[in-house]
This record gives C-alpha cells, sequence and structure tokens, in this order.
C-alpha cells in the first residue's frame, strides 16, 4: 500500500516566499538605489558647491589669518560692508510686503493682461546683470525722462538691488497661496471676521514660512549683487561701493587674498542669514500645522 503525503501549503508559503522574491522592491535592493542616488547628489553637490567653497577658502586663508583679519577689517572693507548691508536689509524689508501683494494679485485677481504680468516678474532672471544697470541708468540717470537723478545715490543702488530681487519673494510665495484652502477664509469670514482679520489671523501665518524663504534668498542674492549697480552706483567709497565692488577692487590691485577674504565673510553673511531665517520658518510652519 502506497501512503501519498500531501504537503501542507502553509507550510510551504514561506519557504516559497523566501525564494521567489526577487522582485524591484526588495528592501535590500531599494537600499541600494537610494544609496546611489545620495551618492551622485553629493558628488555633483561637491564638484559644483563644495569644492570651490573650499578653493575660495583656501585661498583665502592663504597669506595667514592676520592677513585675512587686515583684509575684512580694513577701512574700505568696513565702509563696504555697511553699505551692503543696510541697503540690502532696506531692499529685502521693502520687498516683503510688495512681492507679496504682487503674488496675491497675480493669484487671487482677475484682469486684462495677467499672463503678461506673470511672465514679466521672471524678467530679472533672465535679463544680464549688466543691461539690468543699464535700464536703471536710462530712467535714474543724468537724462531721466521722470525727473529722477538717482545716479552715484544709495537709493540708486537700493532701487537696482529691488528690480533684481522681487521675483524670490513673489516666486516662493505664489505657490504657497495657490495651496491655501480658500474655505478657511470662507468659514472665518462667515463668523464674521473682517477681511484685515482673515489676512492676518489666516492667510499670514500660512504665508509666513514662504515669506521668510524669499526674504532669505533675495537678501543673499542682494548682498552679492555686482552687475545691476555697477553703472547707477559708481563705486563711490562709503556710500555706493558696495562689497562686491570692493573685491572688483582689490582683484584688479592683485590682491586675491584679500578679496576671496571678503568673499568668504559675504558667504558666511549669507549662510547665516538662509540658515537662521529657514529655522524660522521651519518653526513657523510647525507652528501653524499643530494649529490646524
Amino acid at each position: 500500500m502506497t501512503t501519498t503525503i500531501t504537503p501542507d501549503p502553509e507550510a510551504i508559503r514561506p519557504e516559497l516566499g523566501r525564494h521567489v522574491d526577487r522582485g524591484p522592491n526588495r528592501p535590500d535592493l531599494h537600499r541600494a538605489s537610494v544609496s546611489l542616488r545620495v551618492g551622485v547628489a553629493v558628488l555633483w553637490l561637491s564638484v559644483i558647491v563644495l569644492l570651490p567653497l573650499a578653493a575660495i577658502g583656501w585661498q583665502a586663508v592663504g597669506g595667514g589669518w592676520r592677513a585675512f583679519w587686515l583684509a575684512v577689517s580694513s577701512n574700505a572693507a568696513l565702509e563696504s560692508f555697511r553699505v551692503t548691508l543696510t541697503i540690502s536689509a532696506g531692499v529685502t524689508l521693502l520687498n516683503l510686503p510688495f512681492g507679496l501683494l504682487v503674488a496675491w494679485v497675480l493669484v487671487r485677481d482677475d484682469f486684462l493682461g495677467k499672463r503678461l504680468v506673470d511672465a514679466v516678474i521672471d524678467l530679472p532672471f533672465a535679463l544680464p546683470t549688466i543691461v539690468a544697470s543699464l535700464v536703471m541708468l536710462a530712467l535714474y540717470g543724468p537724462h531721466s525722462p521722470v525727473g529722477l537723478h538717482l545716479q552715484h545715490t544709495a537709493w540708486g543702488v537700493g532701487v537696482a538691488l529691488a528690480f533684481v530681487t522681487l521675483p524670490f519673494v513673489v516666486r516662493a510665495v505664489q505657490p504657497v497661496l495657490l495651496e491655501i484652502d480658500r474655505e478657511t477664509e470662507e468659514a472665518a469670514a462667515s463668523l464674521g471676521a473682517n477681511n484685515p482679520a482673515i489676512f492676518f489671523r489666516v492667510v499670514l501665518p500660512s504665508l509666513t514660512p514662504a515669506l521668510l524663504s524669499g526674504a532669505g534668498l533675495a537678501f543673499s542674492r542682494a548682498i552679492g549683487e555686482f552687475g545691476s549697480v555697477v553703472l547707477i552706483g559708481g563705486a563711490v567709497p562709503g556710500k555706493t561701493e558696495v562689497s562686491s565692488q570692493w573685491i572688483r577692487t582689490l582683484i584688479e590691485n592683485d590682491d586675491r587674498t584679500g578679496a576671496a577674504a571678503i568673499s568668504i565673510v559675504l558667504l558666511a553673511i549669507s549662510f547665516v542669514v538662509l540658515f537662521i531665517l529657514r529655522a524660522l520658518g521651519a518653526r513657523a510652519a510647525k507652528r501653524e500645522e499643530l494649529a490646524g
């Protein structure tokens, strides 16, 4: 008599699972894919960003720390820092409300030529910065058609910086404004809240992270700007000479170590400002998420 033993399907299934799992979703294959992507990203970031920064840092301290300190603490350097930071901070604070206003109009309002205005916002990105300086000089130079002579003044530098940095605020706020739930605003209005209360209590908290991010990008662009201010500003020492123009002067005088030292200070300021504003933006976003 022959006895046939039928295998238990439940006992076989785990064994099959161990041998059949060869698909692309295996954990080890997924980890390898993630590691490859991260490796390529880090390599590209190193080549494009980190290596140049390391090179300029090495050049900045090439003459020793005393030479570095003398370069960044000279009267001309300190004056250029003062002019750069004060005008850049003022322009950033000015662009915050106006950038928000432009983004609001583009998202919430319908009017003739809206697409054209939306395209014009990106014009400072497309224009060579020296062209922006020529535009400013034609509009606010000695033969100004609007009767404003701003050449060789801090106001002229500020207008040029406002022109090139406004899109950073607008493009940072615009997508967030598009995603805001309008039902929350309608609910607040149905409860008796007026328009200012709705804006400051409902809309603005949601926009705060984007506003801070746009402000950080605008400020960082402003402190490193050169082309748009070179003609309208005139590089008057202590008045309109920004740090980027002082760097050019140092290079023309064959002081590359001093130029690198000034550049490192600008990079450090930009990094610290971006880090602080993004940290504040992340905290505001988390607070808004918890409140919601």
